[in-house]
């Protein structure tokens, strides 16, 4: 898995009813783009994640 600073990550929910949470990447700590990311969610919190199977990045639109 690889990002960039901006890009959005979904953590898709893993139970049946669990809801799906996304938030924007604005740290990377990886070297090329790999994990961990660091994320803030839209109510303010930040996080580090480290992605799984569970997880899709959503590239930023350039320009």
């Amino acid at each position: 898995m690889h990002a960039t600073i901006g890009d959005r990550i979904r953590i898709m929910g893993r139970n049946v009813g669990l809801q799906e949470h996304s938030g924007e990447i604005i740290e990377v700590r990886g070297a090329r783009g790999e994990p961990p990311y660091r994320v803030r969610f839209a109510d303010g919190r930040e996080s580090l994640i480290f992605p799984g199977p569970d997880c899709v990045i959503d590239r930023r639109a350039q320009g």
